[in-house]
């Protein structure tokens, strides 16, 4: 049943919790509008008035008086006040260490202020922004860290080669905050992680295909990963200086650089068999250290024994030829007596050395022939007849008296002709 209906409930109270008054049109008509706004205002005087009443009556009563204050100024004016108060308040801001706030009024630049407690007009006239420009940012090229682990992003990891191959490559990037109005003016909407994070990984994402363009696919995933973040580290900041991002790049590491994964069973065939080519490379220049030393110290050995032999034999000619001339001198000056000590000493020389006996039979004594094995014996020994020498004899020396005298007879007369001639 409406409410403004008579016998509807709460005893024909209104909505406004206000009796309807009986009698007359208007138990059936709307609410009085005017009479609800003036029940608010009294409220309100009752809590903010300070000034006394006047004969026990209320304001309304002392300003129909015309000796009272003006109704309704003095709460507006307690709020207006209240209101500008709380207004300015939330002007104050507190800049923490390794943060920078710039100031903006109506959206133009109008100063940077470092740590401490600072004012400013609030909004809408003025406005804050406060950047952290000590905290290291990462962001992955390549790849994202999740609540489920490392997870690859192929758009974003493969990249093609000078040598036209292709190539899986994971990047982490650190970054700060060298210039926060840069950041402010030039990257819209800086103070949202994502965009910053988005800039970032584009530029090096840019970076990182153009240097891996010029290179070769076994020098990216071999010994060219720390020459590629290097590179890589100089053409990103190169890219956001140019677009006065703000943003200063600390370090560009290179996670992963392997080929995709669809080929890396025989990339892995090939890496094995280089790496056998190295190690095989390498026992082969061992060997050769070992060996070469060695045969160069024995060509270095025989080389000298070869020049103390020239110079032994040479000095050894010498010796003869001076001996030579000596016994020549004095052969010019006493040629007989030269002439038998030659012959004595050669004789002397040549049997010193033989194992033959010599026996006069001419002498018609009778003696007694014999032949003494022991001491042939033992003279075979004293000249080294073994191994290869056994059983050789030398010229002239067959055993037997008589062809034994004929053969050293006929030395005797070779060896004299030779000296007296």
């Amino acid at each position: 049943m409406p409410w403004n209906q008579p016998g509807s409930g709460n005893n024909g109270d209104d909505p406004w919790g206000q009796r309807r008054r009986r009698g007359g049109a208007g138990d059936q008509g709307p609410p009085d509008l005017d009479e609800i706004f003036r029940q608010a205002r009294d409220r309100m005087d009752n809590l903010f008035s300070r000034g006394k009443r006047n004969g026990g009556g209320d304001d309304r009563d002392s300003g129909r008086g015309g000796t009272g204050r003006m109704p309704g100024k003095g709460p507006i004016l307690i709020l207006l006040l209240i209101g500008l108060g709380f207004w300015v308040f939330t002007g104050f801001y507190t800049v923490d260490q390794g943060e920078q706030a710039i100031e903006l009024r109506f959206g133009k630049y109008l100063e940077t202020n470092d740590a401490g407690l600072h004012w400013h007009i609030p909004n809408p006239i003025e406005s804050v922004e406060i950047v952290n420009t000590q905290k290291e940012n990462t962001v992955q090229v390549g790849y994202r860290e999740g609540t489920r682990g490392k997870q690859d992003v192929p758009k974003e990891a493969l990249m093609l080669t000078q040598d036209e191959n292709i190539i899986h490559i994971q990047l982490a990037v650190q970054y700060d905050i060298k210039d926060p109005t840069d950041l402010l003016f030039n990257v819209s909407e800086y103070n949202s992680r994502e965009l910053a994070d988005d800039v970032v990984r584009q530029a090096t994402e840019s970076a990182i295909r153009e240097i891996v363009g010029r290179s070769t696919m076994d020098f990216a995933i071999t010994e060219g990963r720390a020459q590629l973040a290097s590179e890589t580290k100089s053409l990103v900041q190169e890219i956001l200086d140019r677009y006065e991002t703000g943003i200063n790049i600390v370090t560009v590491e290179m996670q992963d650089a392997q080929p995709p994964e669809q080929v890396q069973d025989a990339f892995a065939d090939v890496v094995r068999a280089r790496e056998d080519e190295e190690r095989l490379k390498n026992l082969a220049e061992a060997y050769a250290n070992d060996i070469i030393p060695k045969a160069r110290g024995f060509s270095a050995r025989i080389i000298q024994e070869a020049e103390a032999y020239k110079a032994a034999t040479i000095a050894r000619a010498d010796g003869e030829t001076a001996r030579f001339d000596q016994v020549l001198n004095e052969y010019s000056k006493a040629p007989g007596i030269t002439r038998d000590r030659l012959y004595l000493e050669t004789m002397e020389q040549v049997f010193s050395n033989a194992s033959k006996m010599v026996i006069d039979q001419q002498s018609g004594g009778n003696n007694v022939m014999y032949l003494p094995l022991d001491q042939l014996l033992r003279g075979r020994d004293a000249q080294g007849w073994s191994g290869d020498n056994a059983g050789r004899q030398l010229p002239g020396q067959e055993f037997g008296t008589s062809a034994g005298t004929t053969s050293n007879r006929s030395t005797s007369r070779s060896v004299d002709r030779t000296a007296r001639q």
